[in-house]
């Protein structure tokens, strides 16, 4: 197995020449921020990223989307009913509409057809009320930040960050490319000294490939992958077929690590509870890949049956955390690089 090559937290990885050299790295797994502290606060708001960095995240995680004026917004989805108050402002009545991304149409609101002002008038609200309804209090208080925002937030704090580019093929589509946006912000956010405290990822593969091709900036590329479906941009693949025989050596080709749905690192049985961890991890590390699994989350809802805190029918006991410190140490003791969570300070004190 090549040597394990992990981040931990924000450390400095100038001098990292190709996207298949290893970095100088300590050795333990990195705790990446999930949209921010996203069990304590709004999703993708400044203030969700700030408590995730009180609580030790190495990396804050903000998804890109764009606007109609060509900047970079953080937020999960380009629709945004449920995530801000746009349905409370009679003036954005008219933008309401239904749109087809990547095979699913919904109806809603979009960021790419909103200016940056326009955006910056909505305000952001809980995207799971009915499982964190203590988030909802902080509703309508926070705007949603720029890319350039969140990424001047983390290095104020010494942090790194770990943006997705969302839909770009969709976006391309509507005519807002988010490729060179993410480009020209990095560049005003540092240059290569912004990239080296940096991962980038992308459920497409073409947008992180011209990433990792270009000369002028080095980016450590991410590749995610779900347990189903597969690259938006390349639909004759699956990513099933990408993460199997040569595929991981593949995508080295172009990423220094791999993003995947936490069930394929470690099942669920038929009782929903943790089974056999698979050889991915191991394989990856072959490949010389990094491993980082999503989604790591606290409440019952999201645990396997056997962690869940009382009983797991009722709606008010769903909404309560259980023992995320058990899934946690599993997936590190399968030797996972770094985790996505919700709960960056579970994810650090299972660490620690």
């Amino acid at each position: 197995m090549n040597r394990r090559d992990v981040l931990a937290g924000a450390v400095a990885l100038a001098g990292c020449a190709s996207v298949n050299q290893p970095m100088q790295t300590t050795g333990r797994p990195v705790i990446i921020a999930h949209r921010g502290a996203s069990a304590y606060r709004p999703e993708h708001t400044l203030a969700g990223y700030l408590l995730a960095i009180e609580q030790g995240a190495d990396f804050i995680e903000p998804d890109l989307v764009m606007t109609k004026d060509h900047v970079l917004v953080c937020r999960h989805e380009n629709e945004i009913s449920g995530t801000t108050n746009v349905a409370d402002h009679p003036e954005f009545a008219d933008r309401r509409k239904a749109k087809t991304v990547d095979g699913t149409e919904a109806l809603g609101w979009w960021v790419e057809d909103f200016t940056l002002a326009e955006l910056k008038t909505l305000r952001a609200r809980e995207r799971i009320p009915q499982l964190r309804p203590g988030n909802t209090q902080y509703n309508d208080q926070f705007e949603i930040p720029t890319f350039a925002e969140a990424l001047a937030l983390a290095q104020q704090h010494g942090k790194g960050i770990y943006p997705e580019l969302k839909h770009p093929t969709f976006l391309r589509e509507q005519g807002v490319d988010p490729t060179p946006a993410f480009i020209s912000a990095v560049r005003e956010g540092g240059g290569q000294r912004a990239a080296d405290i940096m991962y980038v990822q992308c459920f497409e593969i073409g947008a992180i490939r011209s990433l990792a091709e270009m000369s002028s900036i080095r980016w450590q590329c991410v590749q995610l992958a779900s347990v189903d479906g597969g690259p938006w941009d390349q639909r004759d693949t699956t990513y099933a077929q990408m993460l199997a025989g040569e595929g991981l050596t593949r995508i080295a080709e172009y990423a220094r690590g791999i993003g995947v749905e936490k069930t394929l690192i470690i099942p669920r049985d038929a009782n929903n509870n943790l089974a056999s961890p698979t050889d991915l991890v191991q394989r990856a590390h072959a490949a010389n890949l990094v491993v980082h699994p999503w989604t790591f989350r606290p409440e019952n809802f999201f645990l396997p049956t056997s962690l869940r805190v009382g009983a797991t029918s009722a709606q008010e006991t769903l909404r309560l955390h259980g023992n995320l410190d058990a899934e946690l140490r599993a997936f590190y003791a399968a030797g996972v690089d770094g985790v996505f969570s919700d709960d960056p300070a579970a994810a650090v004190a299972a660490r620690n």
